[in-house]
């Protein structure tokens, strides 16, 4: 009798090239779960307002499927981390596992998830990537962005990043109940704490399309994980403070030698044009920092859904 279930959420977003083969690999994680775990699989999509055909692709293919499933549609894109809010939410497993729709992550990455997870050693599992293969240049920048999260934001996080997961049902229940705006997955899952566990996996590199994860984005997401976790920004501020304090002192001490030895013909000039750049500019980067903390506590008090689903189907799965 099976008497546990494997929810897997996937986030979709411009991956219909990617979803064939998806949906087979899902097949063989589903079977393999019910063998080996006596562990019954649903998989809940949730197409993030992609602009391609992967919400018609899906609801195509899902009848036919041999595992159980849920196709959620955002109204609008998001953002990954509403749409797995979203998955998490709709999802009715006992254990969960998150993976991108990309297959970049090799799916069956969950069923070491939920190997763990089935032991009760942890109650959350982060696939942690020994290597990737992507391009040099995606490699750089992404080794250069977690190098900076690891320094500013979550320093035990592993080095090149946490980009799929697994957790029990209290920590669902737990990371669903945050209802932060513009803030940061990893971030919060490292947060919560809980009993904390790691698979190692080798990045595979992209067959099908081209990643959504921008340059753009990537920027974005390290400052909403920076305001969000850290006060940083506020203590680098400070310094500089304390520093234009310091500048400004040796700044008066030069301009009175100067004043004295009559070399600066025009009166207050040099002193009133280096004060007023200085601290001006100054001024500006404090008030963009100060500014960002407001806007996303502004953003957290307005209560609005972090996603809107316009439309949702189940599907019973072909040998279900």
């Amino acid at each position: 009798m099976v008497n546990a279930m494997l929810s897997i959420v996937i986030p979709v977003y411009r991956n219909e090239e990617s979803i064939p083969d998806l949906i087979a690999a899902l097949a063989d994680v589903a079977r393999r779960a019910k063998q080996d775990f006596n562990c019954a699989t649903e998989v809940v999509f949730v197409v993030d307002g992609s602009p391609d055909n992967s919400h018609a692709i899906l609801a195509r293919a899902l009848p036919a499927a041999p595992f159980a499933s849920q196709l959620l549609l955002h109204s609008r894109n998001f953002g990954s981390f509403a749409a797995i809010r979203t998955g998490l939410q709709a999802a009715t497993g006992t254990h969960f596992g998150v993976i991108a729709a990309d297959l970049q992550e090799p799916p069956e990455l969950v069923l070491r998830f939920l190997e763990k997870l089935s032991a009760g050693n942890c109650d959350v599992v982060v696939g942690c990537r020994e290597n990737r293969q992507d391009p040099l240049l995606s490699r750089c920048a992404s080794n250069l962005f977690w190098a900076l999260y690891k320094k500013f934001v979550i320093r035990e996080i592993p080095e090149k990043g946490v980009d799929v997961f697994g957790c029990n049902k209290a920590f669902r229940d737990r990371l669903v109940s945050l209802g932060e705006a513009n803030t940061s997955l990893v971030g919060l899952i490292f947060w919560l704490g809980f009993k904390r566990s790691e698979v190692t996996y080798e990045r595979r590199a992209r067959q099908h399309g081209k990643s959504a994860w921008t340059l753009k984005k990537k920027f974005n997401y390290l400052l909403d994980s920076i305001f969000s976790f850290t006060d940083l920004p506020i203590k680098l501020l400070s310094l500089f403070g304390l520093l234009g304090v310091v500048a400004s002192v040796l700044l008066g001490i030069v301009i009175l030698l100067a004043k004295a030895l009559g070399d600066i013909p025009v009166p207050g000039y040099a002193a009133t044009v280096l004060t007023v750049v200085f601290f001006g500019g100054l001024n500006s980067l404090g008030l963009g920092i100060v500014g960002a903390y407001a806007w996303r506590a502004f953003e957290n008090t307005k209560n609005r859904p972090l996603a809107v689903v316009m439309a949702s189907q189940k599907f019973d799965g072909a040998a279900n």
